[in-house]
């Protein structure tokens, strides 16, 4: 197969993606709508996450029938505290990801026998219209309990790199635990339908060390008609993006205006900042400018105005006596 067909395939592929993408979100935003995946599956891990940490401590402490996503709220309000100092959030079991999808499958099961039972097709509006306002409610108590009092705002998830306030308690949740692997900084203009550039964020418990990798690979692109693309080393004189990050991540180290390997502490120390160009510093291409040789030009050029301007202060007396 020649190297356009497979690019033209590639982008067919692309596009019949994001037109079932744009299908399935309707009138939505498609950032709101990235948003709005993305907080769901942050959502889904933090959820699992308290409850896996919450079961494991009662099972370890002989309670082996013990599942906090079926107790009442008001059982689990004498561990609230704790986990904010510990996890840096609470999620109240009634408002667990578990929970939330025990509704979601009731209510579309209902939808269907009744749908069934009057002979039509199950619809939007038949599902739980009161999903939205849940999940709105849900993120705001979540928000609230990682910043210690009410939300008064409607903050996205998953949090920013850099950004504060919750997001800096996630973040720091994240490398105080020692869950981070690494962090990739991805070319801009990578995916179809959207310019924004994106990062990868690896997370990993076994870790060997309490190190975090930072790979810059915004540069590891090329062009494709009017986006970026990895390349995979399958064309002729085509670099392989894909394996230099690979490489990258496998070999772990440090390397000059591409990777970091930076400590926790000093991770801490840039107030849990992870952002990849806080570490890895870009290459300067300005041209070097050697002073001295300047500093010459410049003296030459002087002296060869001083010539000239002599010359022609010599011409115009001339033409004056004349």
């Amino acid at each position: 197969m020649s190297d356009n067909k497979r690019e033209q395939e590639r982008t067919e592929l692309y596009r019949t993606i994001w037109a079932l993408a744009n299908e399935l979100r309707g009138s939505v935003d498609g950032r709101d709508f990235k948003q709005y995946v993305l907080g769901m599956l942050f959502y889904r891990y933090i959820s699992e996450n308290l409850t896996t940490y919450l079961n494991k401590g009662e099972w370890d402490a002989g309670n082996i029938d013990f599942d906090y996503a079926k107790i009442s709220d008001e059982e689990a309000s004498c561990v609230r505290d704790d986990m904010v100092q510990e996890k840096g959030f609470f999620i109240m079991p009634s408002e667990l990801f578990a929970r939330l999808l025990k509704r979601i499958k009731k209510a579309d099961k209902d939808a269907k026998e009744k749908a069934e039972k009057d002979g039509k097709e199950v619809e939007i509006a038949d599902l739980d219209e009161n999903l939205n306002e849940i999940l709105q409610t849900n993120f705001k108590n979540i928000e609230a309990s990682a910043i210690g009092s009410p939300s008064e705002e409607n903050k996205q998830f998953p949090g920013i790199m850099y950004r504060g306030g919750a997001e800096q308690k996630i973040r720091k949740y994240l490398i105080d635990n020692n869950y981070i692997e690494c962090i990739i900084q991805l070319p801009d203009n990578l995916f179809y339908g959207t310019s924004i550039a994106t990062c990868i964020m690896v997370l990993k418990k076994s870790k060997v060390d309490n190190q975090t990798l930072f790979i810059d690979a915004s540069k590891e692109f090329i062009k494709s008609t009017n986006s970026n693309k990895l390349g995979d080393g399958t064309a002729s004189n085509e670099p392989n993006n894909i394996q230099n990050i690979l490489n990258a991540y496998i070999n772990r180290k440090t390397e000059k205006h591409f990777t970091a390997l930076v400590k926790q502490e000093d991770i801490e120390n840039a107030d849990y900042n992870l952002s990849v160009s806080t570490y890895v510093e870009s290459e300067d291409t300005r041209e070097v400018i050697d002073i001295t040789v300047l500093n010459e030009q410049i003296s030459q050029i002087v002296q060869r105005e001083n010539t000239l301007r002599a010359e022609i202060d010599a011409i115009i007396a001339e033409i004056e006596v004349n």
